[in-house]
């Protein structure tokens, strides 16, 4: 695919993903929607892949719908994912197919590197992401209700559940804008810092040299079941399967080895 709003490149383990429309601010498109998914897709079973860092080109994240794209909404009288027919599809794992959602299923854990203003579907991909840093002075916003809008893209979901419903109702019903740094104790980001490409790409480096990576997707299928079932007996039954599974492979074998002889694994 050729692409024009989005760009990737892998080094040592880690790809970086960059929503590529600096021009506008890396406003979402349907052509950017589509680039997103085919990346992803290409990227998932790539064994020299450990970790997807997501972030934006230049000074700001994602500001939301680009304003043509949203126009044409009210021309057409409903919303229009602007994706193919038959769009790649990845994040297959968890049975979860919708937009972003797939991210919970993804194979790899994919960290979002808020590097400035974040809004409407750009959160909404944030959101849906395993990890999130943040800089202290990025400006971020629903923006849903100001536009007319309910909450868009499943935030009436994942909100709640990082910070609470309260929280989450401040922020889904007034639309107002708030930053990292107001945000830094509510449980959204896993660091608020300066350079959030950085702590990203820190922490994926560390993922990739001491944990395996079958133990890490497991994990995060266990994560995405465990979202969307109340019992914790299931949650603890499945898990005892899997453990079951788990130690019968060599790359439990060389943890084990690696543990008890006091040396990096070598997954």
């Amino acid at each position: 695919m050729e692409l024009t709003a989005t760009r990737f490149d892998v080094v040592d383990r880690i790809a970086t993903l960059w929503l590529d429309r600096p021009h506008r601010s890396n406003a979402w498109t349907g052509t950017m929607h589509t680039e997103y998914r085919w990346i992803m897709a290409e990227l998932e079973h790539r064994d020299d892949v450990r970790a997807v860092i997501v972030t934006g080109t230049g000074d700001r994240f994602c500001v939301g719908g680009d304003s043509t794209a949203l126009e044409a909404h009210v021309v057409h009288g409903g919303y229009d994912s602007g994706l193919p027919a038959d769009p790649a599809r990845p994040g297959g794992g968890s049975g979860i197919d919708a937009d972003f959602a797939w991210q919970m299923g993804y194979r790899h854990p994919i960290v979002a590197a808020v590097n400035g203003a974040c809004a409407g579907v750009g959160l909404a991909l944030a959101l849906f992401c395993d990890l999130r840093f943040v800089t202290p002075d990025a400006r971020m916003t629903t923006a849903a209700p100001k536009l007319g809008l309910p909450a868009e893209y499943g935030m009436s979901w994942t909100l709640p559940r990082l910070v609470g419903t309260t929280r989450a109702a401040d922020l889904l019903l007034s639309g107002r804008v708030f930053t990292g740094a107001e945000t830094a104790d509510w449980g959204l980001w896993n660091g608020v810092t300066p350079d959030p490409y950085a702590s990203a790409l820190s922490w994926a480096t560390n993922l990739a040299a001491t944990t395996g990576p079958s133990a890490v997707a497991t994990t995060k299928q266990q994560l995405a079941a465990d979202a969307v079932r109340n019992s914790p007996e299931a949650s603890v039954v499945a898990s005892l399967a899997l453990m079951d599974q788990a130690m019968g492979t060599d790359e439990y074998a060389e943890g084990i080895a690696a543990f008890t002889q006091r040396r990096p694994p070598n997954f």
